[in-house]
């Protein structure tokens, strides 16, 4: 059974004024999401500035929204860490609290040889026999690439690693890894602008930023491919791109959480080091919304 199939939204974490973490605003954001037909959400991932987030707050972020989903969709907890132990450490409690499952970034600056990256993971599912693992691929942040034969070896090898979030953006590599890995390895894009290519590599959804702001569209179009609409898919995934285009036009998460804030969903403020957006970017993102069909708050 596959953790999930459809969009999964990599929710922000909503912060009042002086930075601490809303967690009223978060479950008002959560049954927004459930309501619009959100496959499974992603808590504490890049998006939801999880690096800046102490330990502490981390977690409880990750068993109140554990608590208020209720089982209602999965929950897949952001864990991952460039110490193993800490990695282990989360990983352990997360589980404790009802993940559904894990969402494992490569370690990051110390980065790990693709010997090491194996050490790693199989640790951390080994700690967690029971949790499913996803691992989640994002060079451009991490500087490390899990390498096809590395993710096909640890599908096959270690029984809770069922899963990677794909988001090098390299296709071929994608393609390579999918056909060493003969099925075993269930695929989720982590690119917007790619969610139609990865599911015709055998994808079986995307962790979605864009689906903070468009929760249904983003269901909508990975439902449309796995019900045969492909020209429907690709109509929709073509549409998006502007708006896709300017959700990244700063570092993730600024114009997701500033694109909220001008829709009126009232997030909160960013952790430093991330700062406002720049004011020409604003001003586009905010012309992008518009034309995507949303609408800016009065």
């Amino acid at each position: 059974m596959a953790i999930f199939k459809g969009a999964g939204v990599a929710i922000v974490t909503p912060m009042h004024e002086d930075g601490k973490v809303n967690y009223e605003k978060l479950e008002e954001i959560l049954e927004d999401q459930i309501a619009n037909s959100t496959d499974a959400i992603v808590i504490c991932g890049t998006t939801g500035e999880s690096s800046t987030l102490t330990h502490g707050e981390h977690l409880q972020t990750i068993k109140f929204t554990i608590d208020k989903v209720n089982k209602r969709v999965p929950v897949i907890a952001g864990t991952g860490s460039n110490c193993t132990e800490t990695a282990i450490m989360m990983s352990k409690e997360a589980a404790s609290y009802g993940a559904d499952a894990l969402l494992i970034v490569t370690p990051y600056y110390n980065k790990a040889t693709q010997k090491g990256l194996i050490a790693h993971y199989t640790a951390i599912a080994n700690a967690v026999p029971e949790t499913p693992l996803i691992m989640y691929n994002v060079p451009s942040r991490t500087g490390c690439n899990i390498q096809p034969a590395t993710a096909a070896y640890l599908a096959k090898n270690v029984k809770n690693i069922v899963g990677i979030k794909e988001a090098t953006g390299d296709l071929s590599q994608i393609a390579k890894m999918m056909s060493l890995a003969d099925g075993q390895l269930e695929l989720y894009s982590g690119n917007d602008d790619q969610i139609l290519p990865i599911l015709s590599l055998g994808g079986l959804g995307v962790i979605s930023v864009l689906s903070n702001v468009a929760p249904k569209y983003t269901h909508d179009m990975v439902m449309k491919y796995f019900d045969g609409d492909t020209k429907g898919a690709a109509e929709d995934q073509l549409k998006a791109i502007p708006l896709i285009n300017a959700l990244f036009s700063e570092v993730n998460p600024i114009p997701v959480k500033t694109a909220m804030n001008l829709m009126g969903m009232n997030v909160g403020p960013l952790r430093m080091p991330l700062c406002d957006m720049e004011d020409n970017t604003k001003a586009a993102l905010a012309k992008e919304i518009e034309k995507f069909g949303l609408k800016l708050a009065e």
